[in-house]
C-alpha cells in the first residue's frame, strides 16, 4: 500500500509539472545569422514528414511543446490522436488510446500519411510526444538512400525469435522510405502478413515490415557511434539502462560521450523543459572561436 501510494504522488507530481510547463514562443529572427545553406538545401531536396503520436489528455502537457521545438522543422508535421482537434490541430483517427492500441493507432497513421501525402514527401518519420529530433542530421544521414527502395531506420533492437532483422525502438522514432510506406499500405491490412492492433507497437511493426521486405539498415555512423536514442542524452551518457535494453540493444549499450554520434538524430523520454534545453543546446549555445559544421562532416562521420 505504502509503495503504491509512493508511486501515485511521484506520477501527481510529474502531471502537475507538465502542466506547469508554459509553452516557449522560440523566435529564431534574432539568435544566429549563422550559413544554413546546406540544411536548406537538404531541406529543400529530402522531404520529411513527421507525424507525432500523442491524445487528447496531452496535448497541453507535452504535444505543444514538440511543436513550439523541433517539429517546426520538418517538411511536414501531423499530430495524430484518437480525437481531430482542429485548433491545435490533431488528426483523429477511429481507435481507442491506451498502449494495447499503439499498433492499430500506428497502422492507421501510416495510411492516413500515405493517402494524403505520399507525393509530397520523401521519406516518413514516426515519433512519440516526448521524442526530440535534430532535422538536419536526419535529413544529413538518409541524403546517401533512395526514398524508392525498401528500408526503414531507427535504433535496432535485436530480439531475433521477434523479428529475425531486428526492429526499431518506437519512442526513438523511426523512419520509413517512400516504398517502404507504399508496401506496408498496399499490403498491410493482410492480417497473414501485419497484425493490425495489439501486440507492442515497435516489434509488430518491425515484424510486418520484415514480411513485406522492406529491411533494417545501420544507422550508426562510421565510428560505430549511434544516431537513434531511445532515453534521453543523460542516461546514455552514463549508461543508467535498465536490464531490457542491454539485452536487446544491438550497438551493445555503451555509455559515455564516445557512444554517440556528433551528428545523433533522436532521444526520448524528453519532458517538456529539456525540450526547450535541447532546442538552446543545439541550435542557439556556441563555444566562441571553434569552427562547426558540413566542412567538418566528411571527415568525422567517415564519408
Amino acid at each position: 500500500m505504502q509503495v503504491m501510494t509512493i508511486q501515485k504522488d511521484m506520477h501527481d507530481i510529474m502531471d502537475r509539472n507538465l502542466r506547469s510547463v508554459k509553452p516557449v514562443l522560440v523566435d529564431d529572427s534574432h539568435f544566429h545569422h549563422d550559413d544554413n545553406s546546406v540544411a536548406k538545401d537538404l531541406e529543400k531536396n529530402i522531404r520529411v514528414l513527421c507525424w507525432v503520436m500523442t491524445g487528447p489528455q496531452n496535448l497541453d502537457k507535452k504535444a505543444i511543446h514538440v511543436k513550439k521545438t523541433w517539429a517546426k522543422r520538418c517538411n511536414i508535421l501531423i499530430f495524430i490522436s484518437s480525437v481531430t482537434n482542429t485548433s491545435f490541430p490533431t488528426v483523429g483517427l477511429n481507435i481507442s488510446e491506451g498502449r494495447e492500441h499503439l499498433t492499430g493507432k500506428t497502422m492507421q497513421a501510416f495510411r492516413y500519411v500515405y493517402e494524403h501525402y505520399k507525393d509530397q514527401a520523401d521519406w516518413f518519420m514516426k515519433a512519440d510526444d516526448d521524442t526530440f529530433v535534430i532535422l538536419e542530421n536526419l535529413r544529413y544521414f538518409l541524403k546517401d538512400y533512395k526514398p524508392s527502395d525498401p528500408v526503414y531506420f531507427g535504433q535496432l533492437f535485436n530480439l531475433r525469435n521477434f523479428v529475425k532483422q531486428g526492429y526499431y525502438s518506437g519512442g526513438a522514432g523511426y523512419v520509413l522510405s517512400k516504398e517502404a510506406l507504399t508496401r506496408l499500405v498496399a499490403k498491410g491490412k493482410n492480417k497473414t502478413l501485419c497484425q493490425q492492433d495489439g501486440g507492442n507497437e515497435d516489434v509488430e511493426i518491425g515484424r510486418c515490415l520484415e514480411n513485406l521486405g522492406v529491411k533494417t539498415l545501420n544507422s550508426t555512423d562510421a565510428l560505430g557511434r549511434t544516431r537513434f536514442h531511445c532515453f534521453d542524452p543523460e542516461t546514455h551518457l552514463f549508461g543508467l539502462y535498465p536490464d531490457w535494453f542491454v539485452q536487446r540493444d544491438a550497438s551493445g549499450a555503451k555509455k559515455g560521450t564516445e557512444s554517440m554520434s556528433d551528428y545523433a538524430i533522436s532521444f526520448h523520454y524528453v519532458p517538456p523543459q529539456k525540450m526547450y534545453a535541447l532546442e538552446f543546446f543545439v541550435y542557439h549555445l556556441r563555444p566562441y572561436g571553434i569552427q562547426s559544421g558540413h566542412q567538418h562532416l566528411n571527415l568525422l562521420d567517415g564519408r
